[in-house]
């Protein structure tokens, strides 16, 4: 009897201390960092189990031993609990971090951004050209229709479902601007705020400068008189794209486009680009102010006039500085 107690103690020791053995392998393995000398991005596909995991892990020299690496993953409890993704590993992270990581699937998140003011010809090229965003652009929506913002993306994410997030974005801003705006304004729906909001976004590129001109195109409205804008005149001769590599000519003016406000009354027929938040805003609360014109001050910003003389002047001071520049 003594022996077989004798027997049964060492056997229980010797289990004892195997099983303190791997768990002290173990925690070495899962405290110890990854075997990585520079960061590596991984793809984990869908539907794969632990041992596909460990397996590719393994292969692309993330993991330092395969079989630790399923057994702490199932010591963790997180067996089934890898998620698929992409997912960036940098040298100096431990095992168990990694394993945490892809358990809670803090995958990597890609950035997209529509700058501002920029139409959706220009949109759709760079809709093409970014690499983590899957499958074909599919129909656009017109033109302003699109919140110019930096959206957060995960791999796996199409063309299509990022038009249809920024669609949804300009229409919660437009009409946040639209039910907030100023009384007597001469817009007769968030269309034609959203239109004339393209138009200031396109006649300054300087925040502060916005709720002015966007002041000085309400009081030419209120006025009966033409927007007379550059930028819808460009719009109309590129065909959509808002970019003309050359300066503007007295023809250009007389274009007989829907889209020139310098032969159109009050707005075009459409946006000119996509406008941002700032410039909504500024169309929805301009400037109080009685100017009804602006020109190019030399500095990146404008100077603004409420008479036509006045006006005359500064032109003629841009005019110098565009000679002196040798323009």
């Amino acid at each position: 009897m003594k022996r077989l107690l004798v027997i049964a103690a060492t056997l229980l020791g010797m289990a004892a201390l195997l099983f303190l053995g791997l768990w002290w392998s173990l925690q070495q393995f899962l405290a110890a960092p990854l075997p990585l000398s520079q960061p590596l991005t991984l793809v984990v596909s869908k539907g794969a189990g632990l041992a596909a995991i460990t397996q590719q892990l393994s292969n692309a020299g993330v993991i330092g031993h395969p079989l630790l690496f399923r057994l702490g993953t199932m010591w963790m409890g997180r067996t089934k609990a890898l998620q698929a993704g992409e997912y960036a590993f940098e040298p100096g992270m431990s095992h168990r971090l990694l394993i945490d990581k892809m358990a809670l699937g803090e995958v990597v998140v890609h950035r997209f951004t529509l700058v501002e003011g920029r139409t959706v010809r220009q949109l759709l090229d760079e809709l093409k050209a970014e690499p983590a965003l899957e499958g074909e652009v599919g129909p656009l929506p017109g033109e302003g229709r699109l919140l110019p913002e930096t959206y957060n993306f995960i791999l796996g994410e199409t063309r299509s479902q990022m038009i249809a997030r920024m669609q949804r974005a300009m229409d919660q801003a437009l009409m946040e601007a639209w039910n907030g705006r100023d009384e007597g304004l001469l817009l007769s729906s968030p269309t034609e705020l959203l239109i004339l909001a393209s138009i200031v976004e396109r006649e300054t590129g300087l925040a502060a400068e916005r709720p002015h001109v966007a002041a000085v195109f309400h009081n030419r409205l209120k006025k009966g008189m033409r927007l007379q804008s550059d930028p819808t005149a460009i719009y109309a001769l590129s065909d959509g794209l808002g970019v003309l590599e050359r300066p503007l000519s007295r023809a250009d003016l007389e274009n007989p486009s829907p889209f020139n406000t310098y032969v159109v009354d009050r707005l075009p027929p459409a946006p000119i680009a996509n406008p941002g938040r700032a410039s909504l805003m500024a169309v929805a609360h301009p400037q109080v102010s009685n100017d009804l014109y602006f020109v190019a001050d030399g500095t990146g910003g404008h100077v603004f006039a409420a008479t036509l003389e006045a006006h005359n002047q500064n032109v003629a001071r841009w005019r110098q500085i565009e000679k002196e520049r040798g323009k």
